[in-house]
């Protein structure tokens, strides 16, 4: 008896010593994939993955080529030769129409966006891979709905249906970027995002106050960054693996290098990431465009004299280079199936760079005129820490099946610099934001129809501001008017509640309510500015909601109907701040502010046929109420005050106007045999009543209409090819912003009114990947040169630029 049993225990060995398993993963996530279909070229053999996406492949040595296919991801093709390399383990990206695709945007935990009644847009690694985006500006500009404005090249303030910097919310890893000084002037502050380590990228659109409270009007910018990933569960030994890569474009220069590498055990792991770009200065087109865009002048500075000379290169845009340093550190613990811990920490820091739309403005009146007004106007190194904790929890309770934890605690640095022509003193303003943030959400599924969402945010931000003024040739220096109160505390925290009903396969509801606290308490210093108050409290609370039906008439078909309000609380930019706005107009504080009010409703579709076709449209209106916008003001009874030596009109922000926005998303994709045919376009009006007549004028961040269309090669996983087309309309002077109607940075129109100019540009770009580890891609942007700049922006979109990279992974 005992023979035999040892008998067939040996013939099993060779089967049970040399099986071959693999692991399949998804490419964006890190999650297994259950279900994948393994086949064999030369073979009648098939296997599917298990829920660890793993399977048996040992009858598959002989083959030469091994099929990995599945519904929801891109067919991939290996050679055994290949997957040893890869020791088995494959990552797949997903479908480009995969109707069940997850989002977190929406409930702040991961769902099907086809029972989502928002429209959201992701954009994936492969995607910024791909297309090699400069900074997470460029990052977010790919996406083909969101417009990008640029005052400098170290900038990108983006605008998603008419509303922009301190009226959309950017969140990383779940916690806020915004602060409680972001102003209603354009913003750069999402560029400290390093785009190389960022894994997926999603953008709500239209208010998402509910979930993420004040900022969220116009939408939600989300970044998820690179998470650790465990080892498998039957490997004892460390795994490393990471990604190299570098990149060189023509435009500015740029010269990027980096670095990630994940170090995997079984219930821990650990991720690191590091960047280092740098740009020279941007050169911009040549052709095609209004010669008022070339940079003609620039100031020098040379034994204490500032001399203005002329730009022999009127293409190359002088004073716009700078750098970046970017790292991250994760680390992930997993001591139970139903309990994980992870930390983060994000540090990045650029260098100094110029205020680019500042550098070409001309003197009108004065011992000066027609120069150059400033010598020097550049800010300071933009700095952002971040040390996070995340708690997640999943094991049924009777108040919930899942909580997940988000601890915060972030610093923030900018700081700007400015000296007129011929004057001796530079000025400098420095804030600090401490930003300290706790959320706690929940989910709880109720039967087979109901599902729960609910948790708790709180914020707090404290302002450290200081102003010099620096004499630059003695080197004396003196105090002068901050910039906002400091030691400004703003304080926010809400409470939300938010439902799913699931009536059967085809109709379900969501809905949720919000509740938020907000008080801003700010000191006010009289030495150098006469304010009439030396203090000021402010208190403030509001609601909002939403309301949602999804209909699923086909499992490729969805259409939706959204209604809700959302709401953006003032902050100590709207309330304290004191600056020049434009030359001859100053901002004092105003501490008699409530939140500003909007109302959306949004109608979209989504269709999705096979792997061939899928067609997206939505149209919206949104209505603000209580609008905050700059308008003129007594300050101790006068109207005008004199500022740094110049008389200057007094305004402060104010709840007095209306904003109308309404407008169409729309984009189609069409893919047979690896060709493909996409297109997307965006079109925004919007409207807002002057401060002082009430009458409606254009809205300034509602963008020309704009969109693109690509024409796509793609064979397997090896070589990609894409011909793309971008585009963006003409806005005409009475289409213009009252504030943009004096913008300096616009071309005059031949009645000699500032206008926008129509453009497009041609692109092709090509990636190759000769073996699983190595891509190289190379494109070319703007193939005919043209000269134009973008709408809103102070400095001209990059000219003819060549861009190469080489990327490693192991």
């Amino acid at each position: 008896m005992y023979k035999n049993i040892l008998l067939s225990w040996l013939c099993l060995l060779p089967c049970t010593v040399f099986s071959q398993i693999i692991t399949v993963k998804d490419a964006t996530s890190g999650l297994p994939i259950e279900y994948a279909v393994i086949t064999s070229r030369n073979s009648t053999a098939g296997t599917i993955t298990d829920s660890l996406g793993q399977s048996d492949i040992t009858s598959f040595k002989a083959s030469s080529a091994v099929l990995i296919k599945h519904i929801q991801y891109t067919e991939a093709e290996f050679s055994w030769k290949q997957l040893e390399l890869l020791k088995f383990k494959v990552e797949l990206y997903p479908n480009i129409f995969n109707m069940n695709e997850v989002s977190i945007s929406a409930q702040r935990w991961e769902q099907k966006k086809i029972e989502t009644p928002n429209r959201i847009t992701t954009i994936g690694v492969k995607d910024a891979i791909f297309q090699n985006p400069q900074t997470a500006a460029d990052l977010l500009g790919i996406s083909g709905y969101i417009f990008i404005q640029k005052s400098q090249l170290g900038g990108g303030s983006p605008m998603l249906r008419g509303m922009a910097t301190n009226r959309v919310l950017l969140v990383v890893d779940g916690v806020r970027l915004n602060t409680a000084i972001f102003r209603s002037g354009n913003l750069q502050n999402v560029i400290s995002l390093d785009v190389n380590a960022i894994e997926k990228t999603e953008v709500l659109f239209g208010p998402g106050s509910v979930m993420y409270g004040s900022d969220a009007i116009g939408g939600v910018m989300n970044f998820s960054t690179i998470k650790p990933k465990f080892s498998d569960a039957d490997n004892h030994k460390p795994v490393l693996t990471g990604n190299a890569m570098t990149r060189f474009s023509t435009a500015n220069m740029e010269k990027t290098n980096h670095l990630d590498f994940n170090i995997g055990f079984r219930k821990l792991a650990f991720t690191s990431s590091f960047t280092y770009a740098n740009y020279n200065d941007l050169r911009s087109g040549s052709v095609d465009g209004d010669d008022f865009f070339y940079r003609k002048n620039y100031v020098i500075s040379y034994n204490n004299k500032d001399y203005m000379i002329p730009n022999k290169d009127s293409t190359l845009q002088i004073g716009s280079k700078y750098s970046q340093l970017n790292f991250m550190q994760k680390m992930r613990y997993k001591p139970f199936s139903f309990l994980e811990f992870d930390y983060g920490f994000h540090f990045s820091q650029t260098s100094t760079y110029n205020r680019y739309d500042r550098l070409y403005v001309m003197r009108e009146d004065g011992p000066y005129k027609e120069k150059l007004r400033w010598a020097e106007w550049y800010y300071g190194p933009q700095k952002w820490q971040m040390h996070r904790v995340g708690i997640n929890y999943s094991r049924k309770h009777i108040f919930m099946d899942k909580a997940n934890v988000v601890l915060a605690h972030q610093f923030f640095e900018e700081s700007r610099y400015d000296r007129e022509f011929m004057y001796t003193d530079l000025r400098m303003q420095k804030e600090n934001v401490l930003a300290n943030s706790a959320n706690v959400d929940l989910e709880k599924t109720l039967g087979k129809k109901w599902s729960i969402y609910y948790g708790y945010e709180l914020v707090q931000n404290t302002v450290k501001s200081v102003a010099t003024l620096t004499n630059i040739i003695s080197n004396k220096v003196d105090s002068t008017v901050t910039r906002y109160p400091d030691g400004s505390i703003w304080l926010s925290n809400g409470a939300y509640l938010t439902a799913k009903y699931k009536l059967n396969n085809t109709l379900m509801f969501t809905g949720g309510i919000r509740y938020n606290q907000f008080k801003i308490k700010s000191n006010f210093d009289t030495t150098f500015f006469p304010f009439p108050f030396t203090h000021a409290l402010m208190k403030t609370g509001t609601t909002s909601g939403s309301i949602g039906m999804v209909v699923t008439p086909a499992s490729f078909w969805q259409i939706y109907l959204n209604g809700s309000n959302g709401f953006r609380a003032p902050n100590i930019d709207d309330m304290g701040k004191v600056f020049e706005s434009v030359p001859g107009y100053l901002v004092v504080p105003n501490p008699n502010l409530k939140p500003e009010k909007v109302y959306n409703l949004e109608l979209g579709t989504l269709l999705s046929l096979g792997n061939f076709v899928k067609f997206d449209a939505t149209v919206y209106y949104t209505w603000m109420f209580d609008a905050m916008v700059r308008k003129n003001f007594e300050f101790n009874g006068d109207t005008t005050i004199r500022f740094l030596g110049n008389k200057s009109r007094i305004q402060a922000i104010q709840n007095v106007t209306r904003i109308d926005v309404y407008g169409l998303q729309t984009g189609i994709e069409f893919y047979y045999r690896g060709w493909g045919l996409s297109g997307n376009f965006s079109y925004q009006k919007g409207k807002e009543q002057t401060p002082d007549s009430l009458v409606y004028y254009p809205l300034r961040h509602a963008a020309p209409t704009f969109g693109s269309a690509h024409l796509t090669y793609e064979f397997r996983n090896k070589f990609k090819a894409d011909f793309y087309l971008i585009f963006n309309e003409r806005m005409d002077y009475k289409n213009l912003a009252l504030t943009e109607r004096t913008n300096y940075s616009y071309a005059r129109d031949f009645t000699g009114k500032p206008y926008v100019a129509s453009w497009q540009t041609y692109n092709f770009k090509m990636a190759f990947s000769p073996n699983p580890f190595v891509t190289i891609t190379a494109g070319i942007e703007n193939i005919t040169d043209r000269l134009y700049r973008p709408y809103s922006s102070g400095i001209n979109a990059p000219g003819r630029n060549i861009i190469t990279s080489l990327r490693v992974k192991f």
